[in-house]
């Protein structure tokens, strides 16, 4: 019989090993599980799409998924070229920028009679402004280049589709526990549409009002940060607070006065507060189920693992984890730990009948 001691490092070992391939693969496994995300928001597209009633019947499923499809490509390719532009402009105007931050920094100084004034070089290297900027736009130039890949994982996976349920029926010995397989299956996704479609519309939300602040003040490069906040607001905790600071610090140095900054700090801190802690939590209610501390962890783990994709991914890939968990016996005091309230979901063929 083996010891509870071996089997503790043996799944050490093999959680390290798979950590290891996790970052030494990420440029091959990254674009796929982008891929992923895609197709499975083309599938969920598709589905409300389809679901819409015409009269008495409804669109074909090939006609939805190709005109999710389409709405898709024509969105990501619309954001990807006003993003790539105001980077653009943002890069050139950076060096502006700086000497502003400069120019406060001596006036700050001189305000406090500093005998050693403050530098920018002091708190930060030199010529950081710049150089974030360029950083950025050849991050999305990065993304550009490798979306030809990632359109080709999505075109294979929405063609062969068909035959996804075919194989994992086939994986498994007895009908019994391909039965179980689908249940978990179908869990884990009522469980990720549902974090998804609210996240998404809520994300949305963020962005088109950070938007519309930022135009209403008169805040140049209000596309890029309303993107900015959208794509920060699937990172939990953290992301909203970022998506405050960068607008607010262009604010500094952009305008001569602090109210600008003032009313952007203000106007866009009662958005990320009214949507992350009113509005989203009576959305998502309990159905995650995941403790706060165990998603600032998993943000870390992810994050350190594939960047901001892993810190996007940290509360599906959680969510998967414990509802895998729970479906063994020897695994469940991890899904246990995981939890919010530390109840988790009896299984099937534990539930009594009614």
């Amino acid at each position: 019989m083996r010891s509870p001691l071996l089997s503790v490092t043996l799944s050490l070992i093999l959680v390290c090993l798979i950590g290891w391939l996790l970052v030494v693969g990420r440029s091959l496994i990254l674009p796929f599980v982008i891929a992923l995300i895609v197709w499975y928001m083309i599938n969920a597209l598709a589905h409300a799409i389809r679901a819409i009633p015409i009269g008495h019947w409804h669109l074909p499923g090939f006609i939805s998924l190709t005109l999710a499809l389409l709405v898709i490509f024509v969105a990501a390719t619309m954001v990807l070229d006003i993003v790539t532009v105001n980077l653009t402009q943002l890069a050139q105007d950076a060096p502006t920028y700086q000497r502003r931050l400069e120019e406060l920094f001596d006036q700050v100084s001189s305000h406090l009679d500093l005998n050693d004034p403050i530098e920018l070089k002091d708190l930060l290297p030199d010529s950081v402004v710049p150089r974030m900027v360029t950083a950025g736009a050849s991050l999305v130039t990065t993304l550009a280049g490798s979306a030809s890949l990632v359109f080709i994982y999505i075109l294979f996976l929405v063609l062969e589709q068909s035959t996804f349920d075919r194989k994992f029926e086939r994986l498994f010995a007895t009908p019994e526990r391909a039965e179980a397989a689908f249940a978990m299956r179908a869990e884990i996704n009522r469980s990720i549409m549902h974090y998804f479609s609210i996240k998404t519309a809520v994300s949305v939300a963020t962005g088109a009002l950070t938007s519309l602040v930022l135009i209403a003040i008169g805040l140049p490069y209000a596309a890029l940060f309303g993107f900015i906040a959208f794509l920060l607001n699937y990172i939990p905790t953290i992301g909203s607070l970022i998506g405050v600071i960068f607008p607010s610090l262009l604010a500094i140095v952009y305008y001569d006065s602090l109210a600008p900054f003032i009313a952007i700090a203000t106007g866009l801190g009662l958005i990320q507060f009214a949507i992350g802690n009113l509005i989203e939590p009576r959305l998502m209610g309990s159905n995650l189920n995941l403790s706060g501390l165990v998603i600032m962890l998993s943000l870390a783990f992810w994050g350190a693992i594939w960047g901001v994709v892993g810190m996007v991914l940290c509360v599906p890939l959680t969510v998967m984890i414990v509802i895998v968990c729970a479906r063994f016996d020897g695994a469940r005091p991890i899904a246990v730990l995981l939890s919010q309230t530390g109840e988790i979901a009896p299984r099937p063929e534990d539930r009594p009948d009614t």
